[in-house]
C-alpha cells in the first residue's frame, strides 16, 4: 500500500490531478497525506475540497487557510486580499464540506513519520503533541465550534506550559500546527517573520533548528512554508514549494522518498506576505 504525502494545494486543483496521474494513485490500495492549506489564493479551492472529501484513500490535515475559510464561514472573521474563497461559501454543499472539514484532524501519526501542516513545538513531546491537537479537533469537531473559532485568533501564548487557560492553550496548539516557522532561541513563536531562513532576524531560527528540541522519534513531514521550498532531512521533510506563487506542486512517497511534480500552469497569486 503505497503511501503519498502531498504539499500545499491552495486551490491549484487542475495541478493537483495532474500530480496523482502521475503517481498513478489507486485509491483501492494506495493512501495520500494532504499536508493542509487546500484551499485559498488559487482557482478552485471548491473541485480541491470535494476531491478531497470524496475521494477513498485521501486524508487531511488542516492548515491555516482551512481553517480562516471556516472562521469566514461561520461569522468569526471576514475575507482578506487575496482570498479566493467566495466560491466555496457560495457552493449548494457548502454546509456538508465545512461539517467535513472542521471534523478532519491537525496531527496524523503514522508510526515512521507525522503529518502536519506547520511544525511540531520544539518544547513538545510526541504524547504532548498529540494530545495538544487532539484537544483542538474536539473543540473544532464539537457542537459549540463556533465559540472556539472566535478565540482562535492571536500570537499569544508564545510559550507552551500545560497549566495555561484553555484558550490559550488552543491558541498556541493552532499556531503551532498551522502558522508556525520561526521560533526563538528559546522555542519561543515568533510568527511575524514570514521570510527567507539566512534572512531571519538576530536570535530567530526555523523551528526545526533549535538546539534542545525534544525528540519525537519520528520524520515530520509539513508544508506552509514556500520560503524554504523543498526540503528533504533526516527529521523534516518540508513539501511547500508554491504552486500558487507560479511554482510547483509537490508530492513524495512516504516509503522511499520519491518525489513527484506537477509545475504551476501560471502563477495565480502575486506575494502578498
Amino acid at each position: 500500500m503505497p503511501r503519498y504525502a502531498i504539499g500545499d494545494i491552495q486551490g491549484c486543483h487542475a495541478e493537483l490531478m495532474s500530480l496523482v496521474d502521475s503517481m498513478a494513485f489507486n485509491p483501492l490500495n494506495d493512501q495520500i497525506f494532504l499536508v493542509g492549506d487546500l484551499v485559498n489564493r488559487g482557482p478552485s479551492s471548491l473541485a480541491t475540497l470535494r476531491w478531497a472529501a470524496q475521494t477513498q484513500g485521501v486524508s487531511i490535515v488542516l492548515g491555516n487557510h482551512d481553517l480562516h475559510l471556516l472562521a469566514i464561514f461561520a461569522g468569526c472573521s471576514e475575507a482578506k486580499l487575496g482570498d479566493t474563497l467566495q466560491e466555496v461559501l457560495d457552493a449548494p454543499d457548502a454546509g456538508e464540506l465545512m461539517a467535513w472539514l472542521r471534523k478532519q484532524p491537525l496531527l496524523i501519526d503514522l508510526g515512521d513519520c507525522i503529518i502536519v501542516h506547520a511544525g511540531i513545538s520544539p518544547s513538545w513531546s510526541l504524547d504532548i503533541a498529540k494530545n495538544a491537537a487532539s484537544e483542538v479537533e474536539a473543540a473544532l469537531g464539537g457542537d459549540d465550534w463556533k465559540a472556539f473559532m472566535s478565540v482562535m485568533y492571536g500570537n499569544q501564548p508564545v510559550q507552551w506550559a500545560a497549566e495555561m487557560a484553555e484558550t490559550d492553550r488552543l491558541r498556541f496548539t493552532v499556531n503551532c500546527l498551522t502558522r508556525m516557522r520561526f521560533v526563538t532561541s528559546e522555542g519561543a513563536l515568533q510568527l511575524k517573520y514570514k521570510g527567507e531562513w539566512d534572512q531571519a532576524p538576530t536570535g530567530v531560527l526555523p523551528w526545526f533548528e533549535v538546539k534542545d528540541r525534544l525528540p519525537l522519534g519520528r520524520r515530520v513531514v509539513c508544508g506552509h512554508w514556500s520560503a524554504l521550498g523543498l526540503m528533504l532531512r533526516d527529521d523534516v521533510w518540508a513539501l511547500d514549494t508554491g504552486c500558487v506563487w507560479g511554482g510547483a506542486l509537490t508530492g513524495i512517497c512516504l516509503d522511499n522518498g520519491h518525489l513527484y511534480q506537477s509545475s504551476a500552469q501560471r502563477e495565480y497569486q502575486a506575494l502578498l506576505d
